[in-house]
């Protein structure tokens, strides 16, 4: 279960990186009557389930 764990907790950590990155490069922002506003067109589920695939190998290395 050590194993798995560990192979889950790395792929969670680089999917949370990875597509972390890409989210934060498709949002954009622009300024109106002097507020930024922030506009995300980004897909943010591959970074959930990221988190949620690295917090079960959180879980399973516990054990």
């Amino acid at each position: 279960m050590k194993l798995l764990g560990t192979i889950l907790l790395i792929a969670g950590i680089l999917g949370t990186i990875v597509f972390g990155i890409r989210a934060l490069e498709d949002s954009e922002s622009f300024n109106l009557l002097g507020v930024d506003v922030a506009v995300s067109s980004a897909n943010w589920t591959p970074v959930v389930i990221s988190v949620v695939v690295l917090i079960v190998g959180l879980l399973l290395r516990r054990k």
